[in-house]
């Protein structure tokens, strides 16, 4: 049987050293510095002076003077465009259920500054996970259910919540430089809200610079569509960190999730990214595009000081799910504390063609109790001795978290690079 890579360092060579250089979040610079905010409970806010309420149906624009108040459920309808001026302040109600929906054929240009973002959070003195509802934005892309058409539904307007389409590159707007804090309420008898859900949003669309705190449900959620991310960042949220279904086709660049072993999703627990094709297997078109996410430059981890530990004590679960149909393409990326790596769906046959379809190359393992396993299945050799082929680059250490990642206990301005040797982790991009 083909075992991982171990990593030895004093072993390591010039050039492999380079290669490891390559893996993880990447950058000259640490691009989590100044927009992010890794203790948003710290901050004061200030009180808002403005209400945002109701149907946003012509152009809009909201000023960095002003601190809103988003009430109940705001639509931008009739083809409308919301600009948010860099720095503005959104605050969701918490009472009523503050959630911000771009329909479809209407757009959002939330385009804010690394010295200045735009930021949305919770109106409580107190702050949670899921105080208020989250960011919706819906377009006209393509999506796998039958008629090309699907709602957002939770306690939102039916009429106003439908995506879907036939316009790949169809644009809904920016997204730079955008935080989004204590998302994700629970609509009672129903469903969680995620903080951001992209639903049939066409490639056109810029997401850039992203990072979602504390969210009662799933940081990101992509509904079908056709998309392109770059730093997109998730910290302790409860749910999925990355959810991927309907169809979506993404490519998903220099991201980064942090979990924690103590807060899950009592439902169906958590991870850092799940990809499936469908929600409803009887309300999918098989004749379509089924999910495929293609990712590079990705750093997973769980915050933990014992990993070892936590696994032991039932806390933590997998970094990756991944359904039957639905394909996933990952390079150059950490994996670093969970039980195990990877999970593939049990009702996906271990065959050429799936294993084509699932692709895991110059992968850097780390404190995972294993690394490529079938659901319900604890005999993975025959995925161990795929994966571990030297054809693919992957290699697994057991170093922890400090050891591993630049500065990871900073507590304004973390580094989560990939640290080997005492050496940055870059290409310059």
């Amino acid at each position: 049987m083909k075992k991982f890579t171990q990593i030895i360092c004093i072993l390591l060579t010039v050039t492999s050293m380079s290669a490891q250089q390559e893996k993880g979040i990447m950058g000259y610079n640490n691009w989590l510095n100044n927009w992010t905010e890794f203790k948003p409970n710290k901050v004061d806010y200030g009180e808002a002076n403005q209400i945002l309420a109701g149907n946003i149906s012509v152009n809009t624009k909201l000023m960095k003077k002003n601190i809103y108040v988003l009430q109940g459920n705001v639509y931008v309808t009739n083809n409308a465009v919301l600009t948010i001026e860099p720095g503005t302040l959104i605050i969701g109600d918490f009472e009523t259920k503050g959630t911000l929906v771009v329909t479809k054929g209407a757009s959002i240009i939330a385009d804010g500054l690394e010295t200045d973002p735009i930021v949305f959070t919770s109106n409580r003195s107190v702050k949670k996970a899921g105080d208020w509802g989250g960011v919706v934005i819906l377009g006209d892309a393509p999506i796998n259910k039958f008629g090309n058409v699907g709602s957002y539904n939770l306690d939102l307007d039916p009429s106003l919540t439908t995506y879907g389409g036939d316009n790949v590159a169809s644009n809904s707007g920016i997204l730079r430089f955008v935080r989004i804090e204590f998302a994700g309420k629970k609509v009672k008898g129903v469903d969680t809200f995620n903080a951001l859900t992209i639903a049939g949003v066409g490639n056109k669309t810029i997401l850039e610079n992203i990072m979602v705190s504390y969210a009662g449900g799933d940081a990101f959620a992509f509904y079908g569509g056709d998309l392109n991310a770059t730093k997109l960042v998730s910290h302790r949220v409860v749910n999925d960190d990355f959810k991927f279904t309907q169809g979506v086709q993404c490519r998903l660049y220099n991201s980064l999730a942090i979990r924690t072993s103590y807060l899950t999703s009592n439902k169906d627990g958590s991870r850092c990214m799940e990809v499936k094709s469908y929600e409803k297997k009887n309300e999918t078109d098989f004749t379509k595009k089924q999910t495929l996410v293609v990712a590079s430059n990705i750093t997973m981890l769980n915050d933990s000081e014992n990993i070892k530990a936590d696994i032991q004590s039932g806390l933590v679960k997998e970094a990756i799910y991944i359904a039957e149909t639905a394909s996933l393409e990952m390079k150059r990326s950490v994996i670093s504390g969970f039980n195990p790596a990877v999970l593939l769906d049990s009702k996906t046959e271990i065959n050429n063609a799936n294993l084509k379809k699932i692709k895991f190359e110059e992968m850097y393992f780390n404190q995972c109790n294993g690394n490529i396993f079938t659901e319900y299945n604890s005999n993975n050799e025959d995925l161990e001795s795929w994966y571990g082929n030297t054809v693919f680059f992957n290699v697994m250490s057991q170093s922890s978290n400090k050891e591993t990642f630049i500065d990871i206990t900073n507590p304004k301005k973390p580094d989560y690079r990939l640290q080997l040797g005492k050496i940055t982790a870059s290409s310059g991009k």
